[in-house]
């Protein structure tokens, strides 16, 4: 394990927010997430260095994160497209760069609207890609130093590198004036982030903020042109909301890792259910406060998108003179 300074101002004061495990169970240990005092960027420390991250991500992990059916990631494709559409609309062929590119889907969709596209992807489980090109190393290593890309996009990246500062200073240095770097990363500002042990820890590093995100930017020649609070690209809803508000305001109690209640897939496995009626019902006599919690979660994430306090955040920013 490293202990670190934080990434966006340097200072090394910081306050412990939590501990958690990690949750997936691919190793012992537990983390702590904290916040720097000075600049408000959240992140965990000590942390495991670079060379160990490996063992946090087996072929499990990959698996797990694409079992989604198709037709649900061409339908977020499209929508992460939109953003690109200012940049699309002029005249001229347009180049990409989609950082953490995994099997090469998202390029593959934008080459399809007439994109010329790039890829940057350092895992060892993602797909062999033949149809584009593909930078298998970290981002700033990349060997491109002038300024080529009319666009560059990193859906759910940022969160997992050990040096978001470098990225964003190399993205400003391979994308042309005028262009766009889009990105979608957990909103700090919310309680599945800050609260509720939601986070991919220790997968996920680093826990931004509208605030930290507009000083990233400002830092790297980026002016911020739009912030969207909400769940179209990858969703992390507020799941256990409810106990925790019990937990802190009514009992006056801090809210641990060790009050989560039991998830209902837990539930099933422990009395050897099978999904159904029946198990939801006696799942929700069993644990009446978070089948409350499940049923009153859709307006709590209307209310939190209005509010941009919802889980993710999708950031929208151009590339200065």
């Amino acid at each position: 394990m490293e202990t670190v300074a934080c990434n966006l101002c340097g200072s090394t004061r910081c306050t412990p927010l939590y501990q958690t495990p990690d949750r997936r169970g691919y190793q012992p240990g537990v983390f702590t997430v904290v916040e720097c005092t000075q600049c408000g960027l959240g992140f965990v420390n000590p942390r495991p260095p670079f060379e160990a991250m490996g063992k946090y991500y087996p072929k499990e992990y990959y698996d797990e994160e694409f079992a989604q059916n198709r037709a649900y990631h061409l339908r977020r494709y499209a929508r992460q497209a939109r953003y690109l559409r200012p940049v699309e609309h002029k005249p001229g062929p347009k180049s990409l760069l989609d950082v953490g590119c995994a099997n090469g889907d998202f390029p593959r969709f934008m080459m399809a609207r007439g994109w010329q596209v790039e890829g940057v992807e350092i895992s060892d489980s993602s797909q062999p890609i033949s149809d584009f090109r593909v930078y298998h190393q970290q981002l700033p290593d990349l060997p491109v130093s002038r300024p080529v890309y009319d666009a560059v996009t990193a859906w759910a990246v940022l969160e997992h590198v050990h040096d978001p500062m470098a990225h964003f200073r190399k993205i400003s240095e391979v994308i042309r004036a005028g262009g766009l770097f889009v990105f979608h990363v957990p909103n700090f500002d919310s309680l599945a982030s800050r609260f509720l042990f939601l986070e991919d820890i220790p997968r996920h590093l680093y826990f931004f903020s509208e605030k930290t995100v507009r000083s990233y930017l400002g830092k790297t020649r980026f002016s911020l042109d739009a912030a969207y609070a909400g769940r179209e690209i990858f969703p992390l809803p507020s799941y256990n909301w409810l106990p925790f508000y019990v937990k802190t305001k009514i009992r006056r109690q801090s809210f641990t890792f060790a009050d989560l209640p039991m998830a209902r897939a837990e539930f099933l496995k422990l009395h050897a259910l099978q999904r159904g009626l029946f198990s939801t019902l006696r799942y929700a006599l069993a644990h009446p406060l978070t089948a409350l919690d499940r049923a009153l979660l859709p307006f709590l994430t209307w209310v939190q998108i209005l509010r941009r306090t919802y889980g993710t955040s999708t950031y929208v920013a151009t590339k200065l003179e």
